[in-house]
This record gives C-alpha cells, sequence and structure tokens, in this order.
C-alpha cells in the first residue's frame, strides 16, 4: 500500500512541476508578446520622427532644390506608408534611408554644417536614425526570441501561444551614415 501512495506523490509532483513550467513558458511567451508589442509602437513613432526630421530638413532650405524634392518625396511616401503593409511600409522607408544617404554626402554636410542650425538639424536627423536602427534591433531580438520559445514541442504540443499570430522581423535598410561623415 505505501508503494502506491509513494507512486501517487511522485505522479503529483511530476504533474505539479509540469504544470508549473507550462504555465511559466506560456507567461513567458505573453511576457514577449507584450514586448513586440511595444517595440512595435516605438518602431513607428521612431520612424514617423525620422520621417518628420527629414521633411525638416528638406524645408531647411539648406539643400539644393533636387536634393529637397528627393528627401520630401520620400519622406512623404515613408509618412504616408503607416496604413500599408509591413513589407510596403519598409519599402518606403528603405527608400527614405536611401534618399539621405545619397543626398547627405561628405560635401553637403559640410555646407549645412556652415549654416546657422544646420549643425543641430544634422544631430537630430542622426539622433532619429539611430533610434530607428536601435528600435529596430530590438524588435527583431523579441521577434526571434519570441519564435524560439514557440517552437518548443511542449508550446506547439500544448498552444501555449493560443491564437495569437506568430509575429514577424522588420527588415529594414535603415543605416543613415551622417555621423560617420563629420
Amino acid at each position: 500500500m505505501t508503494l502506491w501512495l509513494v507512486l501517487a506523490a511522485i505522479v503529483v509532483v511530476f504533474v505539479a512541476f509540469f504544470t508549473l513550467y507550462l504555465g511559466m513558458t506560456a507567461g513567458r511567451i505573453d511576457r514577449l508578446h507584450r514586448r513586440i508589442d511595444v517595440a512595435l509602437i516605438s518602431l513607428d513613432s521612431h520612424l514617423l520622427r525620422r520621417s518628420g526630421v527629414a521633411l525638416e530638413l528638406a524645408s531647411s532650405g539648406f539643400l539644393d532644390p533636387a536634393s529637397s524634392v528627393l528627401i520630401s518625396e520620400a519622406a512623404h511616401a515613408a509618412r504616408l506608408s503607416t496604413d500599408l503593409s509591413s513589407t510596403q511600409r519598409d519599402r518606403a522607408e528603405s527608400e527614405l534611408t536611401s534618399a539621405l544617404n545619397a543626398v547627405l554626402d561628405v560635401e553637403e554636410i559640410d555646407l549645412i554644417q556652415s549654416e546657422v542650425g544646420g549643425l543641430e538639424l544634422l544631430e537630430e536627423c542622426s539622433a532619429a536614425s539611430r533610434r530607428v536602427e536601435l528600435s529596430r534591433r530590438f524588435l527583431n531580438d523579441a521577434v526571434r526570441a519570441c519564435m524560439q520559445l514557440r517552437q518548443q514541442r511542449s508550446a506547439r504540443w500544448f498552444h501555449l501561444a493560443g491564437h495569437t499570430p506568430l509575429p514577424s522581423t522588420r527588415e529594414i535598410y535603415d543605416h543613415v551614415e551622417i555621423s560617420e561623415r563629420r
């Protein structure tokens, strides 16, 4: 009789620890999904800030008319892309980065820095671009961690993520080389 009680106690302890493990894993998946949501909101706000700074740079009068038009059109397209799918938005944001890198060469940066308020505008543009880059990396790290956790057998077998859709990484060309050129 005591053997059955010992076996029952072992089974109860095992089930309790396994249930605790599943609960902790489900909580971790939930926290990662919340972290992804916050990172997406942060990335969105930084992208909007960067396009705003790019529009400010285009309308500042520091650039030649062709460069101003190139940057303002790319920034305007990036601003309008907030209602599009993530791949279309990523493409528009990458085009803004390409436009900024094409226009802001060493000579242009030197000309802008020589103007009153030009240095501050370049620093603001550089800071906004850095924030976009960091925010995207933070998001992609959270997505990778979530995907890795959701691919575990226990998470798949017991549907620990519920009906939450799979998150996806954001692939944006976002490296603006303003700080390296000064």
